[in-house]
């Protein structure tokens, strides 16, 4: 087995003769047009860059606003427009759509010995509608606002002014691109794998964006309809939610919380996969227990379609609904357990190197463990019904979504960034700003915990002052992970300035996207990669006649 300067030196030296993804073509047309996974990948990751920081600063208006329990620099409905805006881009724009579209798109096909997704052109049409979707949910912007919370809770939802139409139907749009993108994962995953991969020979990457497809495909839908029959109900008050037309507004809720309890998941596996990627190159070892991964992801994927209600204990549901969904919950806790401690198994006596993916990955895992472990709290009957809307669940809610998707994100747009531009960032920078993320992750959110825990709600204005100190901490917190997050962003458009094709594998990493040149071709792979003993064991590439191999 050639080591993995060979594999990828073979794919560095058929680069310069065939031209890299990133320049070949050449011209804004040829992107824009582009069917290539890659550079879909590329435009996904500015887009969703873009509008995390926009959702951001929404935040960081809110964290300025409570600095005082009165008000401090907006009016209680500015406030309800800013933590709306703030929800949904952050969910629709960012989080569901940030690991999928960008680093899914770019290294699925890769890892997969593939040259492009299953169906290039509905790829594009997905980034297509994710944008247009994105201008009418900034076109509410326009219109007055949206102050429904990212939830669109009936009845006011129907009965409110503003652009919450448009911002319905943008979210509708940008379903259709979230099925789009989980439609094309599935068949590549199923057609395109390398001639000898089976399926117990995929990199975990792979098992993670398949399963997280299942539930983009199976669960947007009913999200759609959803939304159409909000819509319907504002624009011709057909009764449908309206309880005064003869409608049910919690019937509403269980059709959101029947998707958004699995879009949870959505946001959350593919973390994982890219924890169960980078974890194992950077402890110099083979992951523990494969096959246990593998088919928690695919447990997840489907126990998450049945413990929607635990959104809803204190909507006057039966006791014993509660129970069995509140049941269901603590069950759907196991094989998220079984992922992390077969990430901490494959790390125990492994040669750990500290880079800058490993710390964001070390992050993930305290920060998903403390988000788990306190949806125990609000999984149990009792506890939930004294925590429920306080700022406790946006402590959880951010642990689970921002602390582990946004962290995850971090971890594998560090991991592939050589394969993606040829370039490496200043890797003292970057473990600097993996720190400064996780101190000021931490600082803002575990004092909403204690503010939660002792009665402080979620989405008000004003405050008692006793929380004032608390509030004061988080948003200094708010602050320090906003410098982590833009000494990132710094650091990355730095490398830009430094020649490219000098970086081919820096992590030694032996999944099948290492076996071409960084960044790649534009179809890939020149050979046929061949598996040899398992998903993290491949052949180099074979180098054309008379060119160079350079061993590094």
């Amino acid at each position: 087995m050639a080591d993995a300067h060979t594999l990828t030196g073979t794919g560095g030296a058929t680069a310069h003769a065939h031209g890299d993804y990133l320049d070949d073509p050449k011209g804004i047309k040829s992107w824009l047009t582009t069917v290539d996974h890659k550079r879909i990948g590329i435009m996904y990751l500015w887009s969703i860059t873009f509008f995390m920081i926009v959702g951001g600063l929404f935040a960081m208006l809110i964290r300025i606003e409570h600095l005082t329990p009165a008000k401090t620099i907006m009016d209680a409905e500015m406030y309800n427009r800013v933590f709306t805006l703030h929800g949904a881009i952050m969910v629709f724009l960012v989080i569901i759509p940030a690991i999928p579209g960008s680093l899914g798109n770019f290294a699925l096909p890769l890892l997969l010995g593939a040259k492009d997704v299953a169906f290039p052109r509905i790829n594009l049409m997905s980034l297509y509608l994710y944008w247009i979707g994105a201008l009418m949910a900034l076109g509410t912007l326009f219109m007055g606002g949206v102050d429904t919370g990212w939830t669109f809770y009936t009845p006011y939802s129907t009965t409110t002014g503003g652009g919450v139409t448009l911002m319905v139907f943008a979210a509708f749009v940008l379903g259709f691109s979230s099925i789009f993108t989980g439609v094309n994962f599935i068949a590549t995953v199923h057609k395109l794998r390398a001639p000898g991969m089976g399926w117990f020979e995929m990199p975990l990457f792979c098992w993670g964006m398949y399963s997280t497809a299942l539930i983009q495909i199976l669960a947007t839908p009913v999200l759609g309809i959803t939304l159409l029959l909000l819509a319907m109900e504002r624009l011709f008050h057909i009764g449908i939610f309206d309880a005064q037309l003869g409608g049910d507004p919690v019937l509403f809720q269980h059709f959101f919380w029947f998707y958004s309890h699995p879009a949870v998941y959505i946001m959350i596996l593919p973390a994982m996969a890219v924890m169960s990627e980078v974890i194992p190159v950077f402890s110099k070892k083979t992951i523990f227990g494969y096959k246990a991964i593998a088919f928690s992801s695919v447990a997840i994927a489907l126990v998450g379609f049945f413990v929607w209600a635990h959104h809803m204990f204190v909507a006057g549901m039966s006791v014993y609904a509660g129970a069995i969904f509140s049941f269901l919950t603590f069950f759907i806790a196991i094989p998220s357990a079984i992922k992390v401690f077969n990430w901490i198994a494959t790390m125990w006596q492994g040669s750990i190197e500290l880079k800058t993916p490993m710390l964001y990955a070390i992050s993930f895992l305290l920060l998903f463990t403390i988000g788990g472990l306190t949806g125990m709290f609000l999984a149990s009957l009792s506890t939930d019904v004294h925590l429920h809307d306080t700022y406790f669940v946006v402590a959880h809610f951010h642990y689970v979504m921002a602390g582990s998707n946004l962290i995850a994100l971090l971890a594998g747009l560090h991991y592939w960034w050589p394969k993606m531009f040829g370039r490496m960032y200043d890797e003292s920078l970057g473990r600097i700003g993996a720190v400064l993320v996780f101190i000021g992750f931490n600082a803002t959110f575990l004092p909403q915990f204690v503010m939660g825990s002792r009665g402080m709600p979620r989405r008000y204005f004003n405050y008692l002052p006793q929380f004032q100190a608390l509030h004061v901490a988080s948003t200094i917190g708010a602050v320090i992970l906003a410098v982590g997050l833009f000494l990132t962003l710094a650091n990355l458009l730095a490398s830009f300035r430094r020649p490219k094709g000098m970086v081919d594998n820096p992590w030694g990493g032996k999944t099948l996207e290492w076996a071409t040149s960084s960044p790649p071709t534009t179809h890939n792979f020149e050979g046929q990669p061949v598996p040899l003993h398992g998903p993290y064991d491949y052949r180099p590439v074979p180098a054309p006649i008379g060119s160079e191999v350079h061993t590094g």
